[in-house]
């Protein structure tokens, strides 16, 4: 074969070998992009069996509805609960977990069978109260005072007003108070009214609370008597019982996000008043505030 016909024949076949190569390719890529979907699919399966078991057994967000734990929580707030702290069974040893204490704030499933409120369902609706009574322990309110076991507990009671409202209706936004130090008692914050009629040794409580107000109230074992910080305007133990320990959701943590809703909205056109209103109306100062 005379040198000019390899020649020919070189270059002939390297097209082919190329064209073969690409073939290959092609053929290739169906099955390389199965792969690479299933990878996706396998990573999203994992991280969303991730978020269920650290939502389930670890920690999940909240926010809030009501101002029954205002000034230690306020309306609009986004926080994080400890569920682990408080998992079923003896607390391990080498485990970050306890028992529940008096004055932990903590998260729970509605327990009573009636409410005023037809969105509050039985056994789902979560609510979030302070726990004041222990199981076994005897409680008894009288005016702004808290007894257990016949002592008063060490709590700051603050009387608070409204400024938007004037009055001594209960129903305080952002109230201005001191918040108490690290190991010193927590604040609860009644109206200048109710506070008035303590000081004077006259009841001003409403007729709807049955459990622990004027006579003692003995909680039952595995329950826990909670009370709203704001105790003007929470409904809580005094008014449909205690709660089960196996209701218990978890300990509020901290602030993640607090956005002020009562909030004037901005004019800025559209979409540009949403992001007005998140930087207006955000409570930053609120951001990795601990709940206590």
């Amino acid at each position: 074969m005379s040198k000019s016909t390899r020649a020919i024949n070189e270059s002939a076949g390297k097209p082919a070998a190329k064209a073969a190569a690409d073939a290959g390719e092609a053929e290739a890529t169906p099955h390389q992009q199965h792969g690479v979907l299933r990878e996706y699919f396998e990573s999203a399966v994992v991280t969303v069996i991730m978020a269920l078991f650290f939502m389930t057994f670890v920690a999940q967000a909240a926010t809030v509805p009501s101002a029954s734990m205002e000034n230690t929580i306020y309306v609009g707030d986004h926080f994080l609960i400890n569920k682990f702290i408080f998992a079923p069974g003896p607390p391990a040893p080498f485990l970050p977990q306890r028992e529940v204490r008096r004055g932990d704030i903590v998260v729970f499933k509605y327990p009573a069978a009636d409410n005023p409120d037809p969105e509050v369902v039985r056994y789902k609706t979560y609510f979030i109260k302070r726990v004041i009574g222990l199981p076994g322990e005897t409680v008894q309110v009288r005016g702004h005072e808290v007894l257990v076991n016949g002592q008063p507990l060490p709590e700051y009671a603050v009387a608070v007003r409204d400024p938007e409202l004037g009055n001594d209706k209960a129903e305080f936004r952002h109230l201005v108070a001191p918040a108490p130090k690290k190991d010193e008692p927590y604040t609860v914050y009644y109206s200048p009214a109710t506070m008035s009629a303590a000081a004077r040794q006259a009841e001003r409580l409403s007729p709807d609370m049955k459990f622990g107000v004027g006579a003692p109230f003995r909680v039952p074992e595995g329950e826990y008597f909670v009370m709203g910080d704001n105790r003007d305007n929470s409904r809580d133990s005094r008014f449909w019982g205690t709660v089960p320990r196996s209701l218990v959701v978890g300990r509020a943590m901290f602030v993640i996000w607090s956005y002020d809703k009562s909030a004037p909205s901005s004019d800025a056109p559209v979409p540009f008043n949403f992001i007005a209103d998140f930087l207006n109306n955000t409570r930053w100062s609120r951001i990795g505030t601990m709940i206590r």
